[in-house]
């Protein structure tokens, strides 16, 4: 039985729609939401979930290991989801992400022995794979990152995996690709997209934009994330992938087209980023066998996002 839950990240995109869900399954178990509240992260994503009464918010690094211990007694279930994770600031300011990502989950994972927590979730990401123009990659695929971001995961995922086989710890891996969704901070694709169309900017577009991506909706990881709570084993890797494949010039073209914006006149081509993968694939018939799938596409919650970023512009107002 989950008594207590214990999230980092939980103010960010991913984080505050997962410590959603999570209540949304564990009513009856306490949450420590832990988030130190970067320039992505925002608390009012968590403002209905604060007026709980078994609820609570930390604001802390998970580079703090005190505060990690002193907030991890008595967890039966750790999730870890604090991460940069742009890969573009990547090639700029790497050592934050090595910092956060890699460093930090070992923080998180030290903190977690100590204080002997039942079950972990790292939740890491696709393109620790590296590029793949052949079949989809499962779960037992060597890693090969191509750039500082992807390298900062895999780093941290080699650390979950030697603390699973080093001291026998429940702990399990999620690699998902492209997440989308509400409340995603405007440097991701879509929201990028969106928010610039709105905000009457031209949207940036690397190379040609003919490299393709995989998005999932972050519904769907949410309910992933749940299966695996539920029936994920130790020790093992999951991938949560989805089958919405676009490339990216068509996905800022259909958000045009919705916002209804002129897309040639407000789009703008620029250098392409040091390696630009062309296209990620992962197989996830692992996660379907725990009677997950997919239940979202892309073009179908478009406007709903749309909508949300419209209302909440301010947000993200420079």
């Amino acid at each position: 039985m989950i008594k207590k839950i214990f999230i980092t990240g939980a103010a960010g995109f991913i984080g505050s729609h997962l410590s959603e869900k999570l209540y949304e399954n564990f009513k009856n178990a306490r949450f420590v939401l832990y988030d130190k509240i970067t320039y992505a992260a925002n608390k009012n994503y968590l403002k209905k979930l604060l007026k709980k009464k078994n609820i609570i918010f930390v604001r802390d690094d998970i580079l703090n290991f005190k505060s990690l211990q002193n907030n991890l007694i008595n967890v039966d279930l750790a999730i870890n989801v604090a991460a940069e994770s742009h890969v573009d600031n990547s090639f700029g300011n790497s050592l934050i992400f090595t910092k956060t990502n890699t460093l930090g989950t070992h923080f998180f994972l030290e903190a977690c022995r100590k204080k002997k927590v039942k079950k972990i979730i790292h939740v890491s990401t696709d393109e620790v794979y590296g590029e793949n123009l052949a079949k989809p990659y499962k779960e037992n695929q060597l890693l090969n990152p191509s750039n500082p971001y992807s390298a900062s995961k895999a780093g941290a995922d080699m650390m979950v995996n030697a603390y699973n086989k080093s001291y026998k710890m429940n702990i399990i891996t999620v690699r998902a690709n492209n997440i989308y969704g509400t409340r995603q901070y405007p440097e991701k694709l879509i929201s990028k997209s969106i928010y610039s169309f709105i905000s009457n900017e031209k949207m940036t577009v690397h190379g040609k934009g003919n490299n393709y991506r995989f998005y999932l909706s972050v519904n769907d990881f949410c309910e992933g994330i749940i299966q695996i709570i539920l029936k994920g084993k130790s020790g093992q890797v999951y991938n949560i992938a989805s089958e919405n494949k676009f490339k990216v010039i068509e996905v800022i073209r259909i958000i045009a087209k919705y916002l209804n914006k002129d897309f040639k006149n407000n789009i703008k081509f620029v250098k392409d980023r040091p390696f630009n993968d062309k296209i990620y694939k992962i197989n996830c018939n692992k996660i379907k066998s725990l009677n997950w799938s997919t239940k979202h596409n892309l073009e179908d919650d478009l406007p709903e996002i749309c909508r949300w970023y419209k209302k909440n512009i301010n947000y993200f107002k420079k």
